[in-house]
């Protein structure tokens, strides 16, 4: 751990004065400053920029993130005409972003940044620049620096087309998702119209896609069966839901077919969940209060029949996702979450198969006790 010392020291011209008034009249007022307090970091005090920066990097490697941003830091603050300074202050804001210090992290980028015109680092410190800020929650922000990334006409088609992807999650996030889709729809025709596509980074096209899956999935959950409806009215909302799932799988399913790893597997985990997630809404869904016991028992079973072809959807895609992410040899958190699912959607259709099962084998209720009174049965 680094030694500090805290030092008391009188400055000069500090604006935090106060007048004494003398003991003596015939000696001039005295001067007092408040103190302040300055601290030092007593172990890097010592190291010049060349050790300051092969510390770093060390650290860096060993991933002990935190130590790394701290030797970056100071030189990039002690040591302004480095020849290492740029370096370190890029690589601060890596180390500070993987420890998730968003604004400690902007600070640094945003001094090397320059969307408009920058080259090398000062280019990829821009597009860093908008990470922080899209982990700020300033999605506005963000989608200035990349648009005028976006805008410029000297940079190549991949990292145009990395700005634009950039910009329509963060316009998704920020609630525009009519121009998020807008935006999204644009990367993916700039990549269908490239004439070198099959030399183009399959990341971003694919995550266009994987997002905008996402859109009609967000107009998905915002539909809900409300019981209170008439029975065609649930039906009408029922058949929109389906198809703005559809339309959400569709997009899934072209993210999957782009071949990106990591976005296929995201999207083969977002189309079982849209499945299973239908699948709760429809169990928890009540019968229209217009209909009585026998009609609602009915409609109940035939919900039951659908509720089976979900599970069975659900649980298909989700084998498939994971026989691919194996395949390919993906990691992701979309992975584990993938065969978390798959195990409870397994569970859930054998618990709806006992339930029929047993339903099958229960004896019939018996009949109803004749009723009394002057109304007999005829012998």
């Amino acid at each position: 751990m680094a030694r500090c010392l805290a030092i008391l020291v009188v400055v000069v011209g500090s604006a935090c004065v106060r007048n004494v008034r003398p003991d003596n009249p015939d000696k001039p007022p005295a001067v007092e400053f408040e103190p302040m307090v300055i601290t030092g970091d007593l172990e890097l005090d010592k190291l010049n920029d060349e050790e300051l920066f092969a510390a770093g990097t060390s650290f860096y490697a060993a991933e002990d993130y935190a130590q790394a941003a701290r030797y970056f830091s100071r030189l990039a603050d002690f040591f302004p005409k480095s020849q290492h300074r740029r370096n370190a202050l890029y690589n601060a804001g890596l180390a500070l972003e993987k420890v998730k210090m968003w604004e400690e992290a902007y600070q640094r980028f945003s001094e090397l940044s320059d969307p408009k015109k920058g080259t090398g680092d000062a280019l990829d410190a821009a597009f860093r620049v908008a990470e922080t800020l899209y982990h700020l929650e300033r999605f506005d922000d963000a989608v200035g620096v990349l648009d005028q990334i976006a805008s410029r006409s000297d940079l190549r088609i991949d990292k145009v087309l990395e700005a634009r992807t950039q910009q329509g999650v963060c316009e998704l996030e920020s609630g525009k998702s009519d121009l998020a889709e807008a935006t999204l729809r644009r990367v993916l025709s700039m990549y269908q119209d490239a004439p070198d596509k099959d030399v183009i980074d399959d990341y971003f096209p694919a995550q266009a896609q994987f997002f905008l899956g996402e859109i009609f999935r967000l107009h998905y959950e915002s539909i809900t069966l409300d019981a209170n409806k008439t029975s065609d009215e649930l039906s009408r909302d029922l058949e929109y839901k389906a198809e703005l799932l559809l339309s959400s799988q569709g997009h899934y399913l072209r993210a999957i077919r782009i071949g990106n790893g990591y976005w296929a597997t995201a999207a083969g985990a977002q189309i079982g969940g849209l499945y299973e997630n239908l699948y709760d809404h429809m169990v928890n869904a009540e019968a229209p209060r217009e209909l009585n016991a026998d009609e609602a028992e009915v409609y109940k079973q035939e919900l039951r029949k659908k509720i089976r072809v979900l599970l069975t959807k659900a649980i298909t895609v989700y084998e498939r996702t994971l026989e691919a992410a194996e395949r390919i040899g993906a990691q992701s958190p979309f992975v584990e979450k993938t065969r978390e699912s798959l195990k409870r959607m397994k569970d859930l259709l054998l618990a709806d198969a006992k339930a029929e099962e047993e339903e099958k084998v229960a004896p019939p209720p018996p009949p109803p006790p004749a009723g009394k009174g002057k109304h007999k049965p005829r012998s």
